[in-house]
């Protein structure tokens, strides 16, 4: 079997598992739903007819992108490229395979790991890094290679796809995708009036008594910590982190389980992303007791980003640059509404189910995401309190 067929055989795949995600994903939306390490899209039998790339229609699924930048408007991609991903392969893999499939002459060599596994890993090799892009689960990573200098500026062309809160005040990393902070609840226990709309609440909240999960060793768990210390302080998030503990607060491996443990009545309630509610509401049906509840203006209502930077070792920038902007091209962000139940970035790209659009939902106005690059301080709290 020669190439040719390898990629037509992996591109159909990859429109049928899209596909596939489309529906249940809008089926699973009567709530607003990280990065696991299982693949959680189910899948369909038959395949929909993909639409073709610069068409105006989306090659996922049922809807008219012609607002966005098709890829077919985007500078063809040719060379070698490699990208240190923080995002699953289980939930990027395939797009990112989609992009290296339309172009004969472009490569993409990928390694999958943590954010801040990552981040170290590109810090300790210094200048004989061989990643040329640096794909992020959240800002707070990015951040942090901004801080040390190891990310290069943007074209200001690829910065203009987001609104300017969506990415580095220097141009040194864009958002491609969104997530809001939220809180999963089961309907079979609480109602979405006993949430309280504070996050600093909680621990007072009695109701919440051996009821609530959290995921701690979660990168986005941490960026919602760092937060809380930017707005309340290290004291107060001391005791928060103290007051949440007495409360009985059980811990789960990724905010997936946590989701997964509401649905299931194992707890009430619990701090997650939104997609996660999704997620397994895709999975179950909407009939499943599971909710979403958002806080307001406070560190638990952070709208914090998955993006990606081109670091100062990559061998092509311009290529580097135009991969990055692939992310941003209409099919792109149309596959993060359908495949990984995220928000789009770029505002021509409506959400997917009904989920509250961005300018509906209350993040705190005192923070930019770049301030959620200190996570040193935000782990070592986490620790002396005993949460690690």
């Amino acid at each position: 079997m020669d190439g040719s067929d390898n990629t037509s055989r992996t591109r159909r795949r990859f429109l049928q598992a899209a596909a596939a995600a489309g529906v249940v994903g809008v089926a699973g939306c009567n709530t607003p739903g990280g990065e696991t390490t299982e693949t959680e899209t189910d899948t369909a039998g038959g395949e929909e007819p993909a639409q073709q790339i610069g068409s105006g229609r989306s090659p996922f699924g049922e809807r008219d992108l012609s607002a966005g930048v098709s890829m077919a408007e985007m500078p063809d991609l040719e060379g070698e490229l490699t990208l240190y991903s923080g995002r699953g392969e289980a939930l990027v893999g395939e797009l990112v395979s989609f992009i290296e499939d339309r172009y004969p002459d472009f490569t993409v060599r990928p390694l999958y790991n943590s954010a801040t596994e990552l981040v170290n890993q590109i810090i300790t090799e210094g200048q004989n890094s061989p990643a040329d892009v640096f794909y992020s689960v959240n800002a707070g990573s990015l951040g942090a290679l901004a801080d040390r200098d190891r990310a290069q500026a943007l074209p200001q062309d690829v910065l203009d796809f987001v609104p300017s809160n969506f990415r580095d005040p220097d141009g040194s990393w864009i958002g491609t995708s969104g997530r809001a902070r939220s809180v999963p609840y089961n309907t079979n226990t609480f109602s979405a009036s006993d949430i309280p709309t504070s996050i600093m609440a909680f621990p007072e909240t009695s109701a919440f008594q051996d009821q609530l999960g959290w995921a701690p060793t979660y990168s986005s768990f941490q960026a919602f910590i760092t937060a809380m210390r930017i707005l309340e302080g290290d004291e107060a998030t001391r005791q928060w982190l103290t007051g949440m503990q007495e409360l009985g607060v059980s811990q789960y491996g990724d905010e997936f389980q946590v989701a997964r443990a509401v649905a299931d009545g194992e707890i009430a309630a619990g701090l997650t992303n939104h997609y996660y509610i999704q997620r397994v509401l895709a999975r179950r049906g909407t009939g499943t007791p599971l909710r979403t509840a958002f806080t307001q203006n406070d560190a638990g209502a952070v709208f914090n980003v998955a993006g990606a930077a081109v670091l100062d070792t990559a061998d092509d920038a311009t290529l580097a640059s135009n991969f990055v902007r692939h992310l941003l091209s209409a099919e792109a962000q149309d596959y993060f509404a359908r495949t990984t139940f995220e928000y789009p970035l770029v505002p021509e790209i409506e959400p997917i189910g009904r989920l509250p659009s961005i300018d509906e939902l209350n993040p705190p106005e005192d923070i930019d995401l770049s301030q959620l690059s200190d996570l040193e301080g935000t782990i070592d709290l986490l620790r002396d309190t005993g949460v690690l």
